[in-house]
């Protein structure tokens, strides 16, 4: 029987990738929530990890002790009343504050987010490993951004957003090296743009006015699309950066690394 942990699972991809999971038979959906109370309107059968808050630095311990509390045993085996680890670990809290050279950076919304996107998962998932949530097999997908690709970057969309940005590109380098880390243990780590979405996100920064014209999509089709890339995901991709949806909805793809592009698309740093 699947098991499947989302960190950030109360709204836009999250909320879509934990309904997603938890309307399949046999699945085992755990959510996290900063809350102390899971969200209502979503799946029944999703298991909500309260009072998880991945800008805090106890973030790790803490969702480790909650999932215990839960009856999620480390290791292979399942005990009465107990799931074994994870078959999928999706790390989809984020948080976005727009910036430009005009009005200047912000110093408290980069903080922010820099320790959401790239500070927090190898916390996150150091903790997971150390408890023995993670085995031979599992996945871990890291939700990022076609916008942390250096290449990507061109003046047809010109600068700012230094916070937003960079701090994708810091979990694209988190990513790789946790691959690493993680290889020999057998667990996969894929770092993923799930596409331009239309999120509330995305909506509060302003860029809802480029949703048509960028071929934004619903959390629920980015959320399709995730799924059925983790249940194809092998070893041969661990530490790779993709785009499972292709170029379709990446501006700059075409001035900066040419037309013509692939779908699933393997994003250059």
């Amino acid at each position: 029987m699947p098991n499947i942990l989302i960190i950030g699972a109360t709204r836009g991809l999250g909320a879509s990738l934990a309904n997603a999971y938890a309307s399949q038979a046999n699945t085992t959906v755990f959510g996290t929530t900063r809350s102390p109370t899971g969200p209502q309107g979503l799946n029944e059968k999703i298991v909500w990890v309260p009072n998880i808050d991945v800008s805090d630095e106890g973030a790790g311990s803490r969702l480790v002790n909650q999932l215990a509390m839960l009856g999620v045993a480390g290791g292979m085996v399942e005990g009465e009343g107990e799931v074994r680890g994870f078959d999928v670990v999706i790390i989809t809290a984020g948080y976005f504050a727009t910036e430009d050279f005009v009005n200047g950076p912000k110093w408290e919304e980069e903080l922010k987010m820099y320790t959401t996107s790239a500070i927090s998962p190898p916390f996150l998932v150091r903790s997971l490993s150390r408890a023995r949530y993670l085995f031979k097999g599992s996945k871990i997908l890291l939700i990022s951004s076609e916008s942390g690709s250096i290449t990507l970057r061109h003046e047809k969309e010109g600068g700012g957003n230094y916070g937003h940005h960079a701090s994708k590109a810091a979990l694209n380098m988190v990513g790789k090296l946790l691959s690493l880390d993680l290889k020999e243990k057998g667990v996969i780590v894929s770092i993923l743009h799930p596409g331009f979405m239309r999120t509330e996100m995305t909506k509060s920064v302003g860029f809802d006015k480029y949703w048509d014209d960028g071929g934004a999509v619903t959390p629920d089709e980015a959320a399709k699309s995730l799924i059925e890339w983790a249940e194809k995901l092998d070893m041969s991709k661990t530490g790779q950066y993709w785009a499972p949806r292709g170029p379709r909805d990446i501006g700059t793809a075409d001035v900066t690394i040419g037309t013509g592009l692939p779908t699933p698309l393997q994003l250059p740093w």
